[in-house]
């Protein structure tokens, strides 16, 4: 098992809202899981959690069968890599740097990147689709592309997992579906998936497992063509009479709105 996690509890301020409650998830190699629910529910929180970015009030993670608290940072990097929803950077890199920032935590606190993390981010650069991009300025390339380069940076960074903090959240049709296919990609090559994400479509098309947190914090898991139904979309966001058809075209449930 890549990540167990059990019986997580959270709260930013000792007397505020409990964002988490006895959360628990597995996820194993080549296996993805989308995570769903409403804004402030906590689903950056569980993902900051996961890559050990926080620490839980309580409840233990484990990476690989090993407790992160037991952990260096060098060891969780090894096994998480994570992709926020923007990433800024303060100067401008190229896109080949920025992704060569990934193989930090290969190389040591003295050492220079070696022809052989060149070569890997040369490779998934190629991998990604974007080798064309990769003398530009990160600060002068499009969303899309800021996007897939953040990815490729995850990937240079040759983990075991990867969690995605809403990636498709600023990007148009098309380079959703586009990050989507390399989302799926990757779990196809053994990489364990978790994406947050608020379309169900999305969670949907990518099948595998979902996580439904809900505003009160409490977790529930199932396969997605299981636990994503009617009832479900409607309490979580907030009765809003969302239906689920069959589209015999496409051979999948969309989630279709009430007409407005």
């Amino acid at each position: 098992m890549i990540i167990e996690a059990e019986k997580l509890n959270f709260s930013y301020t000792k007397n505020g809202r409990q964002i988490l409650r006895d959360v628990s998830l597995t996820l194993q190699e080549g296996e993805i899981m989308s995570i769903l629910g409403p804004n402030g529910a906590g689903k950056s929180t569980l993902l900051n959690l996961l890559a050990v970015l926080n620490q839980p009030n309580s409840g233990t993670i484990k990476l690989c069968g090993k407790d992160t608290k037991k952990m260096k940072p060098r060891e969780v990097a090894s096994i998480i890599s994570y992709v926020p929803q923007n990433h800024t950077p303060a100067f401008s890199y190229t896109v080949f740097d920025f992704v060569l920032m990934g193989r930090a935590p290969k190389i040591g606190m003295f050492e220079k990147p070696s022809s052989t993390d060149f070569e890997i981010v040369q490779q998934v650069l190629e991998d990604i689709g974007i080798a064309d991009l990769a003398d530009k300025a990160y600060t002068e390339i499009s969303g899309g592309e800021r996007q897939q380069a953040t990815i490729a940076r995850a990937l240079a960074q040759e983990p075991k997992a990867i969690l995605f903090d809403e990636p498709t959240a600023h990007l148009d049709y098309g380079n959703q579906l586009k990050t989507l296919r390399v989302i799926r990609s990757l779990s196809e090559k053994g990489y364990a998936v978790i994406i947050t994400t608020h379309n169900p479509d999305h969670a949907i098309m990518l099948g595998g497992t979902t996580g439904v947190l809900d505003r009160n914090g409490h977790f529930e898991t199932g396969l997605s063509n299981e636990i994503i139904t009617e009832e479900m979309l409607n309490n979580v966001y907030g009765r809003t009479n969302l239906k689920l058809t069959y589209m015999e075209d496409v051979d999948r449930y969309i989630c279709v709105p009430p007409n407005l």
